[in-house]
């Protein structure tokens, strides 16, 4: 009976010693999902062009083209326009946006303030991604008795992978799949690999080191 007692102290003092606080296996780097992960951010740039008459002159486009410089329009961002003579500004906004290798999406997101009569929003979305607290070292590599990562654990593959997605908003929802499936255009690069001929078919180069 000594023994069995002694047996179950032990054993309940280990268990003490594997967890953290009240709730074991509380700490997030206690598991198997890396801590340090891609954080994807929108913002949302308004601008209200002049349109009484559903369009825009040649110096409203000026200024919507100066706009969309200031803020870099690139690939990732999405357009929006928004106000009761929306659909027919629609063209006259396609046309400056499409300099910069832009479609106009349809809908627009929610902003602050109703749009002015005689007035159109175009609103631009931009998401981006990063990596908050990469590099970490804040906890040396070993020891660690809590069997914890590494504080920098993911940081450089995650870091890579938010600087090189071209658009941040496919690490939240990736893109839908097409309607139609071609198949033998899915399969085409595996069979270019798999009849390519070998880089040795034709023998060893002769190579003439000899000077001429």
């Amino acid at each position: 009976m000594r023994k069995y007692f002694a047996l179950v102290l032990l054993a309940s003092a280990v268990a003490a010693c594997n967890t953290t606080g009240t709730q074991p296996y509380a700490d997030p780097a206690r598991g198997l999902e890396p801590v340090n992960v891609p954080v994807v951010t929108r913002t949302d740039y308004a601008f209200d062009a002049a349109a009484p008459d559903g369009s825009l002159g040649y110096a409203e486009q000026a200024r919507l083209d100066a706009w969309y410089k200031s803020l870099g329009l690139s690939y990732g961002d999405m357009v929006f326009v928004d106000g009761p003579y929306a659909v027919d500004a629609r063209r006259d906004v396609a046309k400056v946006t499409g300099k910069y290798g832009l479609l106009l999406s349809e809908g627009s997101p929610v902003t602050a303030g109703a749009v002015p009569p005689g007035t159109v929003r175009v609103i631009v979305s931009r998401t981006r991604a990063t990596v908050p607290g990469c590099p970490n070292w804040d906890r040396p590599a070993s020891p660690d008795h809590q069997n914890r990562t590494m504080s920098n654990f993911a940081c450089a593959i995650s870091s890579n992978m938010a600087a090189m997605v071209a658009n941040p908003g496919d690490l939240v929802h990736g893109r839908e799949g097409e309607a139609l499936v071609d198949g033998l255009t899915a399969s085409k690069a595996i069979q270019s690999y798999r009849t390519a001929k070998p880089t040795g078919d034709k023998g060893l180069q002769d190579i003439n080191t000899k000077k001429d």
